[in-house]
């Protein structure tokens, strides 16, 4: 699966924020959980839906989404 696939956006889905897969799984959140110390395998202990891929597309998506030098580029 592509970044694309695994994270989608959806407006009817989570205010239209950034989820995994289409599930009711915003990227924030999983990386709430990783900035409080949770590990992946924690993480997938507790969401069984997710896989370890997930995971690794949030931070992905974290990190493009840390590079964007303007709003005005990152929304066009």
């Amino acid at each position: 699966m592509t970044l694309s696939e695994r994270i989608t956006i959806n407006p009817e889905l989570c205010h239209g924020k950034p989820c995994v897969r289409g599930l009711r799984y915003p990227v924030s959140m999983i990386l709430d959980l990783l900035g409080s110390g949770m590990s992946s395998e924690d993480i997938l202990a507790d969401y069984p839906d997710l896989e370890v891929e997930d995971i690794q597309a949030c931070l992905q998506f974290a990190a493009r989404l840390s590079d964007v030098k303007s709003l005005a580029r990152a929304t066009a």
